[in-house]
This record gives C-alpha cells, structure tokens and sequence, in this order.
C-alpha cells in the first residue's frame, strides 16, 4: 500500500477556465446571493497564478463560455485517476455542454477517455472523493448510484463506497484530502457523520483534521516535486478559526486563497482545476 500512495499529490498539470461573466447572474446556487464579479475573476486569477506561476504546473486553460454560468468549475466534468478520465453525465442538464471542451483538452494529454453515456446516470466531479487508496462517491441531487457505478466499472483498480449527501452540494463541500491518509472534515453533525460513513465502509484507517467550518474543509492537496506537501487553503479572513487549525500542518506548504465570491455559487477550492499527473511520453 505505501507503494501505492507514494504518488498521491503528485500533478504535473492543471485544467482551468476563466469565469464568465454570465456566473453573477447565471450560476446555480443553493442560496441566493449577490456576486461581485470583478472580485470572483480576481480571485480566480490568484488561484491559477498559484497553481501555474508558484507551483509550476502545467496550465491548460479551456475558453470561456458565456453560455455556461457555472463553467469555472471544471471539477464536476472530469474524473482523472492515472492515465483515464471519465467524462460524467452531469446532475445539471444545464452544464452538461461544459463537458466537450474538457473532453478535447484530456484527450490531447493522451488520456484514455471513458464517457458516461447511460440516460439514467448522474456524476458530479465533485462527489468524488479520492483517497489515493479508494473513492468515496457522495450520492447527492447532482449524483446517483448508477453514476457511481459506472465510476467503479472506469477504476477497476479500486475501491468505490458510496455515502449520503445529506446537507451541502456535494460530497467534497464538507471534505477533501489534506496529504496521503488524512481527510479534512468539517465539525457540523452531518459532516462528522459522513465521516463516520466512510470510515465505516473503508478497510483503511484514515487520520482526520476537523476544521470549525465545512466550507473550510474543502482544500487542494499536492506533493510537488522541489516543493514537498502543498495545500491551498481558505483565507484567514474568511475562516478565522479553520485557518489556525491549518497551521497545525508543520511540513505542509500552506498557501491560503481567497474563494469569497465563488462560494456564494457553491464553488470550492478543489472545484476550479483538474489536476492531472502526466507520465512523460516515451
């Protein structure tokens, strides 16, 4: 198993899109709130200048497109494990076209692509969890257990649980994994309870690093080479007491960025990239 995780977090290159300026307007949201839009594109623009400029990822940047609102979020297009990427069907008929640049950018990395085409399946990106050793699926509005098992039948190589969404739009609005082993997890009870879930379907023990505010759960993991363990984590001003916890990861890298704006559209931080780790052509 230690083989197996020796590579968990490392990325080679990273899939973005701009925000369109539809998003203030346009975006799905779980609660009605205004959007500065301005700030949103700014905020965007400092996330992407970390994970290309500071981090030296390789960017691959998908047009923008006014049509779709939510297309920033490229997360719930694509499932990347290894060298496949499932392109899922998504849970909002609205944003299932944001699927076909995505598909095109992971099939010039020479990516074997799997597409969900079953009528009755539904799959949101960010439902899925993973852990380096399994994934965790969230069954939510925008997921279903069709849809989680056409996941299982694309990464043979690994387990697949899946766990209720009860509160939150999808399963990694209230988690995401902090280094190999460890889950972030939000202190609410139906976060602590979906932890709870997961520890019970998995023959893994996880650690787990409990934060004040869901919202705060959701941050962005690397292991870059010249640069060790990376994580990009909400700001201090937004989450004054999630960020002391952060603080706790002595031998992380940690980078805090702002996601005021996007979480009014119920855009987290593993939301607006797909990471991919490219194996040099031989």
């Amino acid at each position: 198993m230690a083989g197996l995780m020796a590579g968990f977090g490392h990325y080679t290159h990273a899939v973005v899109r701009g925000v369109p300026a539809s998003l203030a307007k346009g975006a799905l949201r779980t609660v009605h709130a205004e959007v500065d839009l301005a700030k949103a594109q700014k905020e965007h623009e400092a996330y992407v200048e970390i994970l290309g400029t500071r981090l030296g990822l390789e960017l691959i940047v998908l047009p923008v497109d006014e049509s779709l609102p939510d297309c920033v979020f490229v997360e719930d297009a694509a499932v990347v494990c290894g060298d496949t990427a499932l392109i899922p069907r998504m849970g909002a008929e609205s944003r299932r076209r944001e699927a076909e640049h995505m598909k095109a950018a992971l099939k010039d990395l020479n990516l074997n692509i799997v597409e969900m085409t079953d009528e009755t399946a539904i799959l949101d990106g960010g439902d899925v969890l993973f852990t380096g050793r399994e994934f965790f699926v969230g069954l939510s509005k925008r997921t279903n257990q069709r849809g989680a098992e056409i996941l299982a039948d694309t990464f043979k190589d690994y387990a697949v649980s899946t766990v209720p969404v009860v509160e939150g739009l999808h399963l990694k609005t209230i988690c995401s994994m902090g280094g190999p082993g460890l889950i972030v997890i939000g202190s609410s009870e139906p976060a602590q309870k979906t932890l709870k879930i997961m520890q019970q379907m998995s023959d893994h023990r996880y650690d787990k690093l409990t934060v004040p505010d869901d919202y705060a759960a959701n941050c962005v993991y690397m292991n870059l080479p010249n640069k060790g363990p990376v994580l990009l984590h909400a700001t201090a001003e937004q989450y004054p007491e999630s960020a002391k916890v952060f603080e706790k990861l002595k031998d992380h890298m940690l980078i805090p960025v702002c996601n005021k704006e996007k979480v009014k559209v119920d855009g987290a931080l593993t939301c607006c990239s797909v990471l991919i780790n490219k194996k040099a052509d031989i």
